[in-house]
């Protein structure tokens, strides 16, 4: 078949990633501007300034960041694997060290404010996202990116790490959406009913960021899009077993 022949299901899937990173950077502004517009911008001085990095972060690291780590697995389908798993770390990385510290930030305005920490469903909810997205990034390391563990170990954990990941991702999103939820009872439970722009704004971000996890959950399950089998990869991954492992060429 000839590769350089226009394929619909190519265009379509640069449109929808193209889509999913719409969807992922319009809530990462609207929930600057709702902390920045509506609750006075951001500081890191125990007022409620501080406070306003905490949902920031956290949509920007656990959900869109997240979100476009596990993509580059289909966006660079093409690519060295070495490359793409390398990329795949770094941005994981980066959106845990953003999401650590809008973690910090919220503990240290509760700290300042003396507010008690972790009663709600949604500080339950994202500590454990946050925890277990952790332990995911520490295995991911462990088990692909400098792997010590056998091959059959790899193999036969590889499909737990991709659907770990997804279960993150609507993790995350489930516990933004009871954020969403919890600061707006908190800053305008009597006007909210009223359709307020604070209150549109937020529902609004809340549908964003569930458009973005459907997008993406799409875009990570449809078969068409997942990378091809790669012989080359494949014979080096069979060849550096065999030297490891004391295994035969011919070993699956």
């Amino acid at each position: 078949m000839d590769d350089s022949a226009p394929h619909p299901g190519r265009s379509m899937f640069a449109w929808l990633v193209g889509a999913s990173q719409v969807l992922g950077l319009t809530s990462v502004v609207l929930t600057g501007v709702w902390m920045g517009h509506y609750h006075g911008g951001f500081a890191w001085d125990g007022s409620d300034r501080e406070f306003n990095l905490h949902p920031l972060c956290m949509v920007l690291g656990l959900v869109f960041l997240h979100g476009d780590a596990i993509l580059v697995y289909r966006v660079f389908r093409n690519e060295a694997k070495r490359n793409v798993k390398v990329l795949h770390a770094i941005i994981h990385l980066l959106a845990l060290i953003i999401s650590i510290i809008g973690v910090a930030a919220v503990f240290d305005f509760h700290r300042a404010a003396k507010i008690p920490d972790m009663y709600s469903l949604h500080s339950w909810c994202g500590m454990a996202t946050l925890v277990l997205f952790c332990v995911q990034w520490v295995m991911g390391l462990l088990f692909f990116l400098f792997p010590v563990a056998s091959a059959w170990l790899r193999a036969s954990y590889l499909p737990v790490h991709v659907f770990c990941g997804l279960v993150l991702l609507v993790m995350a999103i489930g516990s933004s959406l009871l954020g969403i939820t919890e600061k707006l009872l908190f800053s305008i439970m009597s006007t909210y009913s009223k359709f307020t722009s604070e209150g549109v704004l937020a529902n609004t971000l809340g549908i964003l960021l569930m458009c973005f996890g459907v997008l993406l959950g799409y875009l990570i399950t449809r078969e068409e899009y997942r990378r091809p089998p790669n012989p080359e990869e494949e014979s080096l991954s069979v060849h550096f077993k065999t030297l490891t492992e004391g295994g035969s060429p011919t070993t699956p």
